[in-house]
């Protein structure tokens, strides 16, 4: 299969793919997506076997519109209201009870509850407004491996395995959304991302930060609760702030990279040494530039170890470092683990 690269003023033709039952990856502003029809049960099958996605890992539906949400959701309560006027389109995912038998199981996992998401991604929004019906769109990755934040990224994963992607450039955002679940009595934050929770509590009032680990033999409700993700091929550790003098004793061969803010790699003085990728300014830039540094590596064959900044575990910081944590397996450097 020819995977075709689409330019934005081609979403006609992208579109009737979609509606044909094919998969075509497309761009939100956090990372890229791939899409099929989430009501075409065969199409959706089709998402799980070109990532080799666990069967058992629920689907975001995206939608250009709240109205389309109102079609499945069995309720959309104040507090979904509230947080949908306020953040929609953007980098907020919800999670609600469905109506029955609306969609499959294989878009909910089985479940009786869906993930719903408005990007805020003009050419995305266009894209679902001419298919017709909304679209899943987990990240249009090998499973597992770094989410992608440009068509080129989707393109050496998946390439002969979907029929399109929709390139729209890199991504402004480089980290998948938060993840709200508004299906039970408590609000509670399965998957942070930039949307914070002090951002989300100044709208619906208090919520809990689900840390519950997901169970061999149960369905998450959301994505990245259970399984391995965001993991390139080299070993990756991560580096609190005062042990950088120790790790640039580590220094001594091509085969450890540096991902770090520019201030980092300024100080280490590594000239031409030893392969860097810079993470920019402040931990926004570093969110947005992450998984694309991760997969940067992953170019570099002779790659064993990366040694990665670390940064406060709050705000934006609380979404990079979950990812950082998936992506290093929880492994710091040992002089972090203190």
């Amino acid at each position: 299969m020819e995977s075709k690269i689409f330019q934005p003023q081609q979403i006609a033709e992208a579109a009737h793919l979609i509606q044909q039952g094919q998969l075509v990856a497309f761009p939100t502003e956090t990372v890229y997506g791939l899409g099929a029809d989430a009501i075409n049960p065969q199409a959706v099958r089709q998402v799980y076997q070109a990532k080799g996605r666990p069967s058992d890992n629920p689907l975001i539906v995206h939608v250009s519109t709240p109205a389309m949400v109102a079609q499945y959701a069995a309720d959309i309560p104040v507090k979904a209201q509230k947080l949908i006027t306020h953040f929609w389109p953007g980098s907020l995912t919800i999670i609600l009870p469905i109506k029955p038998d609306v969609l499959d199981p294989v878009v909910t996992g089985g479940l009786q509850t869906v993930a719903f998401r408005l990007p805020d991604n003009q050419v995305t929004l266009d894209l679902i407004n001419q298919a017709g019906v909304p679209i899943v769109g987990p990240s249009a990755n090998t499973s597992g491996k770094p989410s992608p934040t440009t068509a080129q990224h989707v393109y050496h994963d998946l390439k002969g395995k979907i029929a399109g992607i929709v390139d729209d450039g890199p991504t402004q955002v480089g980290l998948e959304s938060t993840v709200i679940d508004l299906s039970t009595d408590e609000p509670a934050i399965l998957r942070p991302g930039v949307v914070t929770e002090a951002e989300i509590e100044q709208v619906i009032g208090p919520l809990r930060v689900d840390h519950h680990r997901v169970k061999a033999n149960e369905t998450p409700k959301a994505p990245g609760m259970k399984y391995k993700h965001y993991a390139p091929n080299a070993q990756v550790l991560m580096v609190a702030d005062d042990d950088w003098e120790l790790v640039k004793d580590q220094l001594t061969d091509s085969s450890v990279g540096i991902l770090a803010t520019d201030d980092h790699l300024k100080q280490l003085a590594l000239a031409d040494q030893i392969p860097t990728y810079s993470l920019g300014q402040d931990v926004a830039s570093a969110a947005q530039r992450l998984f694309a540094g991760l997969r940067w590596f992953d170019d570099q064959p002779t790659i064993k170890t990366i040694y990665a900044q670390t940064f406060a575990n709050q705000g934006v910081g609380e979404a990079y470092m979950n990812r950082l944590n998936k992506s290093a397996g929880g492994q710091y450097f040992y002089g972090s683990n203190k």
